[in-house]
């Protein structure tokens, strides 16, 4: 609400301090034809697309299909709250930075670095930016979701090494994460499935009818995936699945 505020006076008063001789809003033109905005207004805008954060950790990333599949996993061993949701947001934010510092040093080499030297404006450092996040994105879209958007908003066909917008490339990259994030957590479905289908004939058998196979199962299912050091096979596979 501040950010807006500020915005408005800006935007409806450019000379409120002009007198101080601070350059608000100056937009000049430089030898190539760009326009370069002003500081406090690169700031603002900065500030602003800040709120855009949490978006773009959670759609443009790898948070996606890390996130799915420890919900699964979850779910699977029949725990509904162990480990917490704060765990596993946790543990998916510092294995999405692991698994995306590749692109964040290479958007820190070309769009970062060059931008604080001067050496770049700040429209060059966001298209520097946009292109290790397109490849990343594009490299794990399947070939038929990118197609589905792109007919979806009329897009023409791409020539070969055209990069596809962005409006087309990220929901396609969604949707190829949530497809790859179940297919990732239908495997580890079956090995628990198996037991608790194993517990309940084994109690019908018995004639325990009354009793939950969930309550004797949980402990099998934890002692097998302790045995087989489950978190190192479950967050190996995420990391390769990556590459």
């Amino acid at each position: 609400m501040l950010r807006l505020l500020f915005f408005f006076v800006f935007l409806f008063s450019p000379n409120l301090l002009a007198d101080t001789g601070l350059p608000v809003l100056t937009v000049e033109t430089n030898e190539a034809g760009n326009q370069e905005y002003s500081v406090t207004l690169q700031i603002l805008g900065l500030m602003t697309l800040l709120t855009f954060l949490p978006a773009i950790v959670m759609m443009m990333t790898s948070f996606i299909r890390v996130t799915v599949v420890f919900a699964i996993l979850r779910q699977a061993l029949g725990m509904q709250q162990t480990p917490s949701n704060q765990i596993l947001i946790g543990l998916s934010l510092f294995l999405t930075l692991f698994i995306m510092s590749p692109v964040i040093e290479q958007v820190n080499a070309d769009a970062i670095q060059p931008y604080v030297s001067e050496t770049i404006t700040a429209t060059q450092a966001l298209e520097a930016a946009q292109q290790p996040f397109s490849r990343f994105m594009l490299g794990q879209t399947r070939e038929s979701d990118l197609i589905l958007f792109m007919d979806l908003s009329a897009t023409p066909a791409l020539e070969e090494g055209q990069m596809p917008p962005f409006k087309v490339l990220v929901p396609a990259f969604i949707i190829s994460e949530l497809k790859t994030a179940f297919q990732i957590g239908f495997l580890l479905f079956i090995p628990f499935l198996i037991i608790d289908l194993v517990i309940a004939s084994i109690l019908m058998a018995m004639g325990m009818m009354m009793l939950s196979p969930l309550i004797i199962s949980l402990p099998f299912k934890i002692m097998l995936f302790v045995l087989v050091d489950g978190w190192a096979l479950v967050v190996g596979t995420l990391a390769n699945s990556f590459t």
